[in-house]
């Protein structure tokens, strides 16, 4: 050993141990640390932003475009394949924005969990490198979803106004809590999931098979009007059960419900709106907005006790 490493070997013997990120001494402390943290961070957490949503169509031609060809094609296929070819709008009026409405919110929700839950191991460089807040990089994965999200609303909301569908109502303020409580679960389980997938990486997988399951659970290809005409109580209040059943009914309460194409082919069938959305849905969306929270901060309490060890395991 040289001098000069000698002497930085002594100097750096004589420091004291210091506890990066946190220190936090029982599962209840250290979330305001925490969340200073966060906030000391937020230009890299929009750097972070940034690189995943360049990264996502790099050496594309066409770049972000494909961010608005790829929901605009899906729409189409709904309008024509299944809507209009296969009959689906015969029994739901407006069926392409019924599902294209479901499929919206679902999509913000799916993107979150499937990126984020990968987010810590495709940040392993940089974990390993330098100390940033760990969970900046699950919440990176919720503002790339968002974007996309914002884009694929916009087509949403161009449709209806094409199709005539768009009217001011009240009804259009159940969109603020359906994706309210998207991104509290969303976020929840990203963060979550992601810290589990550093120890057990069979998480990514069966949170791929769990996607395939859920898009059903929920009323996105049909509504929930048939499931209560099919099922029994007890079966339809277990199905309500799932946060994401209750944010796609409220989120197609706000989109698809108020159009007048959809109100006057409901009159004429003799068939109540009122079938397509259980009838304490409002407290079912502060329910929800409650304990979405509580996940939250319980998922966020679970990570910071489980990234102490990310740069060894990863």
């Amino acid at each position: 050993m040289t001098d000069t490493a000698r002497q930085r070997a002594e100097r750096l013997s004589t420091l004291p141990f210091e506890t990066v990120g946190g220190g936090y001494r029982n599962f209840f402390s250290g979330t305001g640390h925490a969340l200073r943290q966060l906030w000391q961070h937020r230009e890299l957490q929009g750097l972070l932003v940034r690189r995943e949503l360049k990264a996502r169509y790099k050496d594309s031609s066409l770049g972000f475009l494909w961010s608005l060809i790829k929901p605009l094609t899906l729409l189409l296929v709904y309008y024509f394949a299944i809507g209009k070819v296969l009959g689906a709008e015969h029994t739901t009026p407006m069926f392409a924005i019924l599902v294209f409405s479901g499929l919206t919110i679902w999509g913000l929700f799916s993107e979150i969990l499937t990126t984020g839950t990968m987010s810590i191991l495709t940040n392993a460089g940089l974990i390993k490198k330098v100390y940033v807040p760990r969970e900046i990089f699950p919440l990176a994965a919720v503002g790339s979803a968002l974007f996309n999200f914002a884009i694929q609303l916009g087509v949403l909301v161009i449709a209806i106004i094409a199709f005539g569908q768009f009217v001011f109502t009240w009804q259009l303020l159940y969109f603020f809590p359906a994706v309210l409580i998207v991104l509290l679960f969303g976020t929840a389980f990203a963060i979550l999931l992601s810290a589990l997938n550093v120890y057990l990486r069979d998480i990514q997988y069966l949170v791929d098979v769990a996607m395939m399951i859920l898009v059903w659970a929920s009323p996105i290809i049909y509504s929930f009007a048939n499931v209560a005409a099919n099922t029994n109580k007890f079966i339809t209040s277990l199905y309500l059960l799932n946060p994401m059943t209750v944010a796609v009914i409220a989120f197609q309460r706000a989109m698809w419900l108020p159009g007048p194409t959809v109100q006057n082919e409901l009159a004429k069938a003799h068939v109540d709106p009122a079938t397509f959305y259980p009838a304490d849905l409002n407290l079912r969306l502060v329910v929800l907005i409650v304990i979405g929270a509580v996940f939250l901060w319980i998922s966020h309490r679970v990570f910071l006790r489980l990234q102490g060890n990310f740069a060894q395991e990863i």
